[in-house]
């Protein structure tokens, strides 16, 4: 599949104000979105835990993991797991991509809007 890179503004959940716009590669193989720990840092975002990763080549790694606000061409999610990365490496994951109720389309190189499940039948009802 061929790769492409997406505009996205992402900012502080606690301090809105604390934003910045940036291109992430869009990561079809990566659960979680990856922006460097630099970047993170100066949004003055913080760690809310550990997870551990496994890498393509099969090996762990545990990183901080933290919350983003994101935007993606007028899509947006208020809150979305970040894992603090190395410098250069800017991926925008499967989890962010359906929160945003986006997904990829390799052949126009672009995101595409999603039609999410609701697995219910027309019979139930809420009461």
């Amino acid at each position: 599949m061929g790769t492409f890179s997406v505009r996205a503004t992402v900012w502080n959940v606690g301090v809105p104000e604390k934003r910045l716009s940036l291109e992430l590669l869009v990561g079809t193989g990566a659960t979680y979105t990856v922006i460097p720990s630099r970047v993170l840092e100066a949004l003055e975002v913080k760690p809310a835990r550990m997870v551990r990763l496994r890498l393509a080549d099969g090996r762990i790694m545990k990183r901080p993991l933290g919350e983003v606000g994101i935007d993606i061409e007028g899509y947006t999610a208020s809150a979305t797991p970040v894992v603090f990365g190395d410098e250069g490496v800017y991926l925008l994951g499967s989890v962010t991509m359906e929160q945003l109720g986006l997904a990829p389309d390799p052949i126009a190189r672009r995101l595409r809007p999603t039609e999410a499940l609701l697995m219910i039948s027309l019979e139930a009802r809420v009461a």
